[in-house]
């Protein structure tokens, strides 16, 4: 057996739970599940797979309904439809014993339950009904086990007509001693928000505090909130804007703790999530962008590392910066960290550059201006992707005086181009600059 298949088989009993017994960190060779995973890896093709998953889906239906299933055997089998569903194969005879198991087994079976009615169910899946009273009950529970598989289920599943009945028991949690209560708390709230924001209207001021909780995990998870808050209404939240940015400086200075680290850069998607909150935050407004100026100057200064996730920093600071109240030596710099993406010679760096400069110019189609024959050049590149997103630049970018050079360029890839939609999209963007650049004189031959 391969290191791969070890490595998932001796994971899947701390992930899953499967065996409560002391020493059980390794899944047996004789357990059903192993033998699935095993015999799925040695497979040669999708028609065999069909076959064995089948096979295995009606042994998982005629354990479930056998009154002689133990409450253990039925948490393994669920595991084992979990596991095909997972592949992509339906098994919807399981769906009223997953909720059974979540209603009636001990703690380590009730969270298989838990896992299984979250990944089976929608939030318009009738099942659910069934399970309203399990989830009040287990939000009440003196165990913490209990009440955090209850809260990940609301924050997943939980449909709308049913916020009401939960939202008293949830909001009461944002001030639970434990700090995973209070984050699972908030990300509850944060899905609430999302499918019915009245019904969270009078909260708000509750948001503010998981703000500030001292807990990084608590105020990370209320960030999730406050983007959306933010991007409805940026008025409202505009006295929140130095907490932001003293945040986003802590974060920056590597004062979260270790954990939040990702190959040494530190939060990455925290630093992500701020410099989107304080683009919306900034725009428009010369007061409120002078409060983050040097914050982003410093954001885009520490994200040089080479480094995928670095990457996505600077394409979101560089967005932050283009949107904010522009300030002449951020925009030198920003549009000098394009240059350098365009011109990389990584096919994912010259694309994030192309597109990063795609959304500058919906800012300002002059910005990038400077760039066009480094852009213009980019028609030669081999890979297709980096070609249309090309195209797509070049038309936005276009004015009266490179007209005849950017449509001249567009005919001669139509002319070479095999791909229908590419075809059809820029037969559009040339007739469109052809109209709106009606007296523009081509090059003989054009």
């Amino acid at each position: 057996m391969s290191d791969v298949v070890e490595k998932t088989l001796s994971a899947l009993p701390s992930l899953l739970s499967l065996d409560s017994q002391p020493g059980a960190g390794k899944l047996s060779s004789t357990s059903k599940l192993g033998n699935l995973i095993r015999g799925i890896t040695e497979l040669t093709s999708k028609h065999e797979e069909e076959k064995l998953i089948i096979k295995e889906l009606a042994s998982i239906k005629e354990q479930v309904a056998s009154p002689n299933t133990t409450m253990r055997q039925m948490k393994e089998a669920m595991v084992r439809a979990i596991y095909c569903e997972m592949l992509g194969y339906q098994a919807p005879f399981s769906y009223i014993h997953a909720v059974k198991l979540a209603q009636q087994g001990s703690v380590l079976e009730k969270r298989v339950g838990y896992l299984a009615v979250s990944l089976f169910l929608n939030e318009s899946d009738e099942f659910l009904l069934l399970l309203v009273n399990t989830v009040l009950k287990d939000l009440q529970s003196t165990s913490l086990m209990e009440v955090c598989m209850a809260l990940t289920a609301v924050s997943q599943v939980f449909p709308r007509d049913m916020i009401p009945s939960v939202l008293p028991l949830v909001e009461e949690k944002l001030t639970h001693p434990k700090e995973i209560i209070r984050r699972k708390a908030v990300l509850a709230l944060y899905k609430f928000y999302l499918i019915a924001p009245n019904q969270v209207q009078h909260i708000h001021s509750k948001f503010r505090k998981a703000l500030c909780d001292k807990d990084p995990g608590v105020m990370t998870a209320s960030l999730h909130i406050y983007l959306q808050l933010v991007k409805e209404s940026p008025e409202s939240y505009k006295d929140l804007t130095e907490s932001f940015v003293t945040i986003l400086r802590q974060v920056l200075a590597g004062k979260l703790p270790m954990d939040f680290n990702y190959h040494s850069v530190p939060a990455p998607w925290l630093q992500i999530q701020l410099l989107r909150i304080l683009a919306h935050l900034g725009k428009e407004d010369q007061s409120t962008s002078e409060m983050m100026y040097d914050v982003l100057e410093e954001s885009l200064r520490r994200a040089e590392m080479n480094h995928n996730i670095t990457y996505a920093i600077l394409y979101e600071c560089v967005k932050s910066i283009y949107t904010v109240f522009p300030k002449a030596e951020l925009l030198e710099k920003a549009a000098k960290c394009i240059g350098n993406f365009v011109q990389s010679p990584k096919i994912n760096l010259k694309y994030l550059g192309l597109k990063a400069l795609t959304y500058v110019v919906t800012q300002d189609a002059n910005l990038a201006l400077p760039h066009q024959m480094t852009i213009i050049e980019c028609l030669d590149h081999s890979d297709i992707i980096i070609k249309r997103a090309t195209l797509d630049l070049l038309f936005r970018i276009t004015n009266a005086q490179n007209v005849a050079v950017i449509v001249e360029k567009m005919l001669a890839f139509l002319r070479l181009c095999t791909d229908e939609y590419c075809t059809v999209d820029l037969v559009g963007k040339v007739a469109e600059l052809a109209e709106k650049y009606p007296f523009i004189k081509a090059k003989p031959g054009s």
